[in-house]
């Protein structure tokens, strides 16, 4: 590819804030690869916009990179920019008033997923081998499903978030997108100090009873062709698990799990940047304004109670899965909404609430969880998630390769 196809696909993707060429530190497994960092991500001597103009104007540059993008400088990888997200992170739909929608080039009509948007469009359009997000509440998950390709939001606390502006601390975690699952495993076996293993022995897989029952029809529709070669390639080790199988007996459905998260990320988004919201008063685009006004009036006093449910869950969660366990289930329940629909179709009105609940699982039970890009409805991209248990990063990067090779079922990356 020429530079001057590359500045082309730039400019269509609408993927990135700004560009540049960082050269590696050093070398090693990502020598040769490109990747793009999320503007929530600190590079040494820029600004980090954070998805809002006015968080641009007040801040410093940044002193130093990130300790993840320094990971990744050192070991072989070229930087090439810092890509659009959602407003301060918060958001699902990669829709920002400032910066514009960055492209789904797999399903030019609809929203890429938020909030690290840029990030993901920059991967599905060929232009980086992989690209840098961030997770709190499946700002990766989501966009990689939504544009059909790989992302990982990893175990919480085992990448460092040391230079990555906070949303929610007790549930940010720094995620990766990649077009094949070989890049994601170098790159996610570089962030956390471990070797990733090509062969795996998968124990359980528990398919997610709530999950597949509450996702619409297209959804399931698009995941019987890789759930069916699961249960095939599993067979006698594949379940259907309900939640409350999980939490012994406790009678809980998603949105129990749904509202535990939310109660704490909002706590923790307030405390986080409140201070800056109510001293800077900065214009918002419609969602985010509606966003922070619903965690400014939270209730603190729900705090005490989400957080007693969110360990209970943890526990829980913790004694069930084996160390070979997976969970498999969609990774969102509905296709990705058309652009400028979200609050305007009474059609996709609950999308945030339907898509949260699923997402929270990871969050709440600090898992990681990794969405492939094996379902597709009329040519509309949807993923297929796997979790497995805490600080099994490693086993989960080869379980997917595993059902990947198996699945026969390679995912495509579109060239604009």
């Amino acid at each position: 590819m020429t530079p001057s196809d590359i500045q082309t696909r730039i400019a269509e993707s609408r993927a990135f804030v700004q560009t540049f060429t960082v050269e590696p530190k050093g070398s090693g497994i990502l020598d040769g690869l490109r990747f793009a960092i999320k503007d929530l991500i600190d590079q040494e001597g820029l600004k980090t916009s954070c998805g809002n103009p006015r968080w641009r104007d007040t801040h410093p540059v940044a002193p130093a990179n990130a300790v993840c993008l320094d990971q990744l400088l050192l070991a072989g990888a070229t930087c090439v920019g810092k890509t659009v997200l959602d407003e301060l992170a918060f958001g699902l739909s990669g829709e920002n008033l400032f910066y514009g929608t960055s492209l789904n080039p797999r399903a030019p009509d609809r929203i890429p997923g938020g909030s690290s948007s840029g990030s993901a469009s920059a991967v599905a359009c060929g232009i980086v081998d992989f690209a840098l997000g961030t997770d709190t509440g499946g700002s990766v998950r989501v966009p990689a499903s939504n544009c059909g390709i790989f992302g990982m939001r990893p175990s919480h606390g085992v990448i460092s978030v040391a230079g990555v502006n906070p949303l929610a601390p007790g549930f940010d975690t720094v995620g990766v997108f990649a077009a094949t699952s070989e890049v994601l495993s170098k790159a996610i076996s570089v962030l956390i100090g471990d070797d990733i293993r090509s062969e795996v022995e998968i124990g359980t897989v528990h398919l997610l009873r709530e999950a597949f029952a509450l996702c619409d029809l297209d959804v399931n529709e698009a995941l019987k062709p890789p759930v069916g070669v699961i249960r095939e390639a599993f067979r006698g080790k594949t379940v259907d698990t309900s939640l409350t199988s999980i939490t012994e007996g406790s009678q809980t459905d998603l949105k129990d799990w749904f509202d535990t998260y939310c109660q704490i990320q909002w706590a923790e988004i307030w405390s986080c940047l409140g201070s800056w919201v109510a001293e800077t008063k900065p214009d918002f685009g419609p969602t985010t304004q509606k966003n922070f006004e619903h965690v400014r009036n939270l209730d603190r006093r729900t705090i005490v109670g989400a957080v007693h449910r969110r360990e209970s869950y943890y526990r829980r969660l913790k004694k069930f899965l084996g160390a070979n366990d997976l969970i498999c289930m969609p990774t969102t329940p509905v296709l990705a909404p058309l652009k400028g629909s979200l609050g305007i179709d009474r059609t996709v009105v609950d999308y945030y609430p339907r898509t949260l609940s699923f997402t929270s699982i990871a969050g709440v039970g600090r898992l990681p969880q990794i969405t492939l890009p094996l379902g597709s409805s009329n040519g509309i991209p949807i993923g297929l998630s796997l979790l497995a248990a805490e600080g099994n990063d490693a086993f989960l990067l080869g379980a997917a390769q595993t059902i990947m090779e198996l699945s026969n079922l390679p995912p495509s990356v579109v060239s604009l």
